[in-house]
Parts: C-alpha cells; sequence; structure tokens
C-alpha cells in the first residue's frame, strides 16, 4: 500500500486526483498506475483500470487469477465492475469513499452473491494516511476555486 501511496502522491503533482494502484501476483509487483483522467482527457482512466490493463498485457491474460489489486481509494463501480470481470482474487483498499466506493460502502459489487466471481475485499489498510491526501487535494482545489484570483 506504501507504494500505491507513492503513486498516489505522484498523480497529485501532475494535478491528478491521487489515487495509485498496483497488481502484484506471485510477491512480485506485476502492474502500477496512478490516475490519468486529467492528463489523458479520459473519464476512464482510473488507477484500477490501467493497473489491470497493465497486468493483462503483461501476463498475456485478460483473467488475472492470482493476484491482488492494491488501491489508496475503494473503488468505484466502474473499477469495482473491472475487478469482476478481470477475475482478481483479492482486492485491498485504503481509504474508504462514503459517496461512491462500490466495495462496501455505497454497494458491494465485488462481493454481489449473484455474480460468478467474487473478490476477498480487505479495505482501510493505511485508511487515514490515504484519506488525507485526498482530503487535502480537495482542499487545496477548493481553496482555490473560492479564492479571488481565481474568478479572474
Amino acid at each position: 500500500m506504501r507504494e500505491a501511496l507513492d503513486l498516489a502522491r505522484h498523480a497529485e503533482t501532475l494535478d491528478e486526483v491521487p489515487v495509485g494502484a498496483l497488481v502484484v501476483r506471485h510477491g512480485m509487483v506485476i502492474a502500477r498506475a496512478m490516475n490519468r483522467q486529467v492528463g489523458d482527457r479520459d473519464a476512464t482512466h482510473h488507477a484500477e483500470l490501467l493497473a489491470l490493463s497493465e497486468a493483462a498485457a503483461r501476463i498475456g491474460d485478460a483473467r488475472l487469477s492470482g493476484c491482488t489489486l492494491f488501491v489508496t481509494l475503494e473503488p468505484c463501480a466502474m473499477c469495482a465492475g473491472a475487478i469482476v470481470l478481470s477475475r482478481v482474487d483479492r482486492l485491498v483498499f485504503g481509504a474508504w469513499d462514503e459517496k461512491a466506493g462500490m466495495c462496501g460502502s455505497v454497494g458491494d459489487l465485488v462481493r454481489h452473491p449473484r455474480l460468478n466471481h467474487r473478490a476477498e475485499v480487505r479495505g482501510g489498510v493505511l485508511a487515514e494516511e490515504c484519506g488525507q491526501l485526498l482530503t487535502e487535494f480537495f482542499r487545496a482545489r477548493r481553496a482555490f476555486v473560492d479564492s479571488p484570483s481565481a474568478s479572474v
């Protein structure tokens, strides 16, 4: 999770929402990614999707059996769906997302009983540190938007 946090911090330097993700298989990191929605001008370029895509390319299979996805923020519906479809064995995330999280907060897509695959989930790993990074990022953005110079 610390490496995912480093990726999230790097994303922040690029004015991206600070979320980092990595995929581990057999104890080795096989993919790393951070949010790239702003830079790539693509709403689907969440860290989780990019990491899953890189991992699939690296192992040559869309099914990521035996893999664990680490991410600094609870995945949204889009990313949770990709986790199910890629058949990731385990998801470990940092901060809970009470507004959009689909791995236990708003809903629980990754463990839905009617789906053919359910990931093991562990949330709240380094939650305070992951959450603080996001809180500070959005606080700074609100302060900029609310500043007199932003209206010029």
